[in-house]
């Protein structure tokens, strides 16, 4: 993105210019979260890996947004987005 900026060419008094633009690479999975099964009362993680480590991961369940709590744990490490669930119950489903 740094590069994006209006270039020229001289040839004497006659001038080209042009405007280069460029694009931000979107940001994609590359590894994706996976099904999981665990027994009632037993942590559980959940991770994914993205192309990007700078990018915001929110994690959800039922659509509202989860943040850190004594139930739930977020981090990001690197491309790596992890969540700990503690103690899971029937409900965490």
């Amino acid at each position: 993105k740094s590069d994006s900026d209006t270039y020229t060419c001289d040839i004497g008094d006659a001038q080209s210019r042009a405007k280069l633009v460029v694009q931000e690479k979107p940001c994609i999975f590359t590894k994706e979260l996976v099904d999981t099964e665990v027994t009632e009362g037993e942590d559980v993680i959940l991770h994914c890996e993205t192309s990007k480590s700078d990018s915001p991961v929110k994690w959800c369940k039922g659509g509202k947004s989860l943040r850190n709590s004594s139930k739930y744990n977020i981090s990001r490490s690197g491309f790596e987005a992890k969540l700990v669930i503690h103690r899971a119950e029937e409900r965490d489903s």
